[in-house]
């Protein structure tokens, strides 16, 4: 039995690749810190229809630490605001692909966890820099994740209908 499968072969390509696009996004001018277009949520999302949860949130874990790392805010105000906000929006997005996937599908799923996420990080803004404020940046933020969680979800879906290397991942446990 080999130590390292096939289904953690691609686990790792899709950290990666989360990785990749978290370092793209970085590098796209923002009016916070923490205002993010959620880019490197989109291995996450495709993740939903081809892992278990577990890897899933293994996903989710590699992508924030990843991230963290290579933009130097691991031991930052930032890297609390993207591991909270990245795990409330995983962990939405796993409920409903769980409960109400079939009728949910990618674009609910990915607009639920966006709203999750950065309603966390505005949570979050409030008591740790801006305090009541927070609530003037509230519109443009969620209307932002709104219209990018729209656009991944789509991508994602016809991704998912489209790939031949997701949909020849081996069943867990073979």
């Amino acid at each position: 039995m080999a130590l390292v499968t096939e289904r953690d072969e691609r686990l790792y390509i899709l950290a990666a690749f989360a990785i990749f696009l978290a370092t793209i996004e970085y590098m796209v001018p923002k009016p916070f810190p923490f205002m993010r277009l959620g880019l490197a949520n989109l291995p996450i999302l495709i993740s939903l229809a081809i892992f278990t949860p577990r890897q899933v949130l293994l996903l989710t874990l590699y992508k924030v630490l990843g991230q963290g790392l290579l933009q130097g805010t691991l031991f930052s105000y930032i890297f609390l605001f993207s591991i909270i906000g990245t795990f409330t929006g995983s962990l939405v997005m796993l409920a409903i692909h769980r409960l109400l996937g079939r009728w949910a599908g990618l674009v609910g799923i990915s607009v639920c966890g966006a709203f999750a996420g950065n309603l966390m990080r505005l949570y979050l803004a409030r008591y740790v820099l801006f305090g009541e404020q927070v609530w003037i940046i509230a519109p443009p933020f969620l209307i932002m994740g709104l219209i990018s969680s729209l656009l991944l979800g789509i991508f994602a879906a016809s991704f998912l209908k489209k790939s031949s290397w997701c949909n020849s991942i081996p069943e867990a446990g073979t």
